[in-house]
């Protein structure tokens, strides 16, 4: 017989003490984000996708970018794939764009174009959780919704000297209880962005944090018993799988001067879906081995400009890369898109996996002089 898991339990009185230092310190050390300066329900949902596994200095640039283009809700769910990939190149997990229009959509058919204010509304949109929906409904709306993430758990877990493992959900919904008994009615969203902020900015991971700056020195239970080193407990982390691959970035010329580079579309399902990516084929291929593979395709190597190697780490699997960038004869019935560099940069949306091939072709595309023979 499965034994019952025993419920988690979070002191939530001793949260209550913290209200009052922390609300005093986020107010007057709060960052200046393009996002706080107009918390309209649209731009606060939009700003925590992207923030999700995004430092926020990155994010900055993109969330100006994706405002300027897709302004409302009702652009977003009309946004083309192409446009929507290409605005998002760079941030990766793109699952959470193409969860965005999705739930743009359904707050166009479903909800009259308006987001919903309530956070059991809000996790019925593709791609919003609890954490999401208590950052819109107590920043956009000023519901009192706990918005918790792993700041706040880092947080939590010190303050109360916690040794729970917060990488479990239920721990997760216990912390989650625990500061909606103690969330303030008058600044909820206050209260959130403060709590994510001391965790972003003071209370860091690894066991670093800025003690001496923190508004809760005083009341922090981990930094009293000096175990800050200690907390949060977490799971131990999978061992990445590792993927070898041959990249081929294949240069033609079209006329004198004018240079493209072959792309394929990735499946539409898996990882990095419907993204664009230069050829490659598993295995590290030498020299002699990746110039008799180009054949295949309709393409003839004309000249090795360079070989560089590359890696990229995702959650589960780790590419190392070895590519070829080689100046070829095709003609227009290989199994490619050629894109010149207006489009590469335009058009095209290749993720970050290959952002080193990405930065050495651009070069190529647009030389100063003619490419060798």
């Amino acid at each position: 017989m499965k034994r019952k898991a025993k419920p988690v339990q979070i002191e939530y009185l001793p949260l209550k003490e913290i209200q009052a230092p922390l609300l005093l310190w986020y107010r007057q050390n709060a960052r200046e984000l393009p996002w706080r300066s107009d918390p309209s329900p649209y731009r606060v949902w939009v700003s925590e996708i992207m923030l999700q596994q995004t430092r926020v200095e990155a994010v900055k640039p993109y969330f100006a970018r994706f405002m300027e283009e897709l302004p409302t809700v009702e652009a977003l769910s009309r946004a083309q794939d192409d446009k929507l990939l290409k605005l998002w190149e760079g941030l990766g997990y793109y699952s959470r764009v193409r969860n965005l229009r999705r739930a743009a959509q359904v707050i166009m058919s479903d909800c009259g174009g308006r987001i919903p204010d309530s956070p059991e509304e809000l996790k019925k949109l593709p791609g919003i959780g609890s954490y999401t929906a208590g950052a819109i409904a107590s920043i956009a709306y000023g519901i009192p919704a706990p918005a918790v993430d792993g700041n706040v758990l880092r947080v939590v877990s010190r303050v109360l000297c916690c040794y729970e493992n917060i990488d479990l959900p239920p721990v997760r919904r216990a912390v989650e209880e625990a500061l909606q008994n103690v969330m303030p009615k008058e600044s909820p969203g206050d209260y959130n962005q403060a709590l994510m902020e001391l965790g972003a900015t003071v209370c860091l991971p690894n066991g670093t944090p800025k003690c001496a700056e923190c508004p809760l020195r005083t009341l922090c239970r981990a930094k009293s018993g000096n175990v800050i080193s200690e907390l949060p407990v977490r799971s131990e982390k999978k061992k990445r799988r590792i993927e070898d691959l041959t990249v081929f970035v294949f240069i033609r010329e079209t006329s004198p001067g004018k240079y493209q580079t072959a792309l394929r579309r990735r499946p539409g399902t898996g990882l990095l879906a419907g993204l664009w990516e230069f050829p490659h084929t598993g295995g590290t291929l030498n020299e002699e081995e990746a110039a008799a593979l180009p054949g295949q395709w309709g393409i003839k190597p004309l000249q090795l400009l360079e070989k560089r190697t590359a890696k990229h780490i995702f959650t589960h699997i780790e590419w190392h890369m070895t590519g070829y960038l080689w100046k070829v004869e095709a003609d227009e019935n290989t199994p490619f898109t050629w894109a010149d560099g207006d489009a590469l940069s335009s058009v095209y949306a290749v993720p970050n996996a290959f952002c080193a091939f990405s930065a050495a072709v651009r070069g190529y595309l647009s030389p100063e002089e003619p490419l060798p023979e």
